[in-house]
């Protein structure tokens, strides 16, 4: 372990990208402690602990909501815009799937439309707050000046965090919204410890052994739910390949046998941020006009942990998983290509049946990982349940699956680096 960080430290380009992402973090991190003007956020702080969503996005943007900085919104309206553009890029719109097909081109396109997207959607989410906390009374002052101050504050936080997201993933390791999100919950896991401690030693302080004891079996929980996302995670179907005696030109190319590795949860922790962002949604809405009957009705029923929340949340994570899927692992590509290189899945004819054959084995393997990622998002919420930490929103499922994710695809990203450079990785 410590000869491989060791080896991150003699490779020049590596120990550039690891400074560079925990230089943008540090600013990151900064940066929350900056608040917009205008807003009291001593009261903000002190009146919006019972607020179930609020405590959600406080927890996603690591603090910054309740400081009301200009990072309060994080990168939600990112998501969401990704969200929107991947779905209309899936033969909604066919002018978006001819430029996800464009290669290099097509996917600048599609990015800068994300990028546009995003700022709108910020706008809108930044107005949205801001027309909620001059109605709670939490602006020093009124005016339209003021509204705007905010929204431009807030819209340039969120398009800065966006623009920290890129460089990470251009210049840093990791994928850099991930890294930005990962970031800002294990900002907020101190919080929880401070909870465990109010909730059980400080309530009940005759209680010592009987608190200790809940407290082992709460972090053996979380070590045995860390201990089964990995191996999920790292979960792999191996299909068999045969590849065919064939002559290049001069070069004769002898039959061997390989296999193509697919994993059991391909899509990762990103089917888990977007139905997380995609439920904030309608919630986040309804707040803006809570008189209504039918924000009423959505704010009764689908406040973060509540069961409704938790039923949805489950189906979004397994209707992204199987979406996401397929968008990572095109079956129709990868038959064209062993067909194009004389390869050949034993017992299956080349071409369409080797597709449909990809298509059945990655539906099957999808189908266990999209419920291993619903149940892990609400087994602390189940496991809690009935107990002082039931409303504790910085320890859920969706946090140690984003915790765990996010951390072994920048492992791996890094493994694949020094196994370039014949060094020996972290993962055995």
């Amino acid at each position: 372990m410590w000869g491989s960080v060791a080896n991150l430290w003699r490779l020049k380009h590596l120990r550039n990208r690891i400074l560079f992402t925990l230089m943008v973090i540090a600013v990151y991190r900064i940066g929350t402690y900056f608040p917009v003007p205008g807003v009291d956020t001593a009261k903000l702080m002190a009146s919006g602990g019972n607020n179930a969503l609020w405590n959600l996005l406080n927890m996603f943007s690591g603090g910054a909501f309740y400081k009301f900085s200009i990072f309060a919104m994080s990168v939600t309206p990112y998501i969401t815009a990704s969200i929107v553009v991947q779905l209309l890029q899936s033969g909604v719109i066919p002018r978006l799937e001819e430029w996800q097909k464009e290669g290099e081109s097509g996917r600048q396109k599609l990015t800068q439309l994300t990028r546009y997207l995003t700022v709108g959607l910020g706008v809108l989410q930044a107005a949205g707050l801001t027309y909620t906390f001059a109605r709670q009374g939490y602006l020093y002052t009124g005016g339209w000046w003021t509204y705007a101050v905010i929204v431009i504050a807030l819209t340039a936080g969120d398009t800065l965090l966006m623009w920290f997201g890129e460089m990470i993933t251009e210049k840093g390791v990791g994928n850099g919204i991930s890294v930005i999100i990962f970031t800002s919950i294990i900002s907020r896991m101190g919080q929880f410890g401070q909870q465990v401690y109010q909730s059980w030693f400080y309530a009940h302080p005759d209680q010592l052994f009987l608190n200790i004891l809940k407290t082992l079996l709460l972090l053996a929980g979380v070590v045995l739910i860390f201990a089964c996302i990995v191996f999920v995670q790292q979960a792999e179907r191996k299909i068999p390949v045969q590849y065919a005696k064939r002559v290049v030109g001069r070069t004769v190319y002898s039959g061997q046998q390989t296999h193509i590795p697919l994993k059991v949860n391909a899509a990762g922790v990103i089917p888990v941020i977007f139905a997380v962002s995609l439920l904030i949604l309608p919630y986040t809405v309804a707040s803006y006009f809570p008189t209504r009957a039918w924000a009423e009705g959505i704010m009764r029923y689908l406040y973060p942990n509540s069961v409704w929340y938790v039923v949805l949340e489950v189906v979004l994570i397994i209707a992204f998983t199987f979406f996401y899927t397929h968008v990572q692992i095109n079956p129709q590509q990868l038959a064209e290509q062993l067909q194009k290189h004389a390869g050949y899945i034993p017992g299956v004819r080349p071409g369409y049946d080797t597709e449909q054959y990809i298509i059945k084995v990655v539906n099957r393997i999808t189908v266990f990982g999209s419920l291993f990622l619903g149940i892990i998002s609400v087994l602390p919420f189940l496991l809690l349940s009935g107990t002082s930490l039931n409303n504790a929103v910085n320890l859920t499922g969706t946090s140690l699956l984003i915790i765990v994710g996010v951390a072994l695809q920048t492992l791996q990203q890094l493994e694949g680096q020094l196994l370039q450079r014949n060094y020996r990785g972290f993962i055995r």
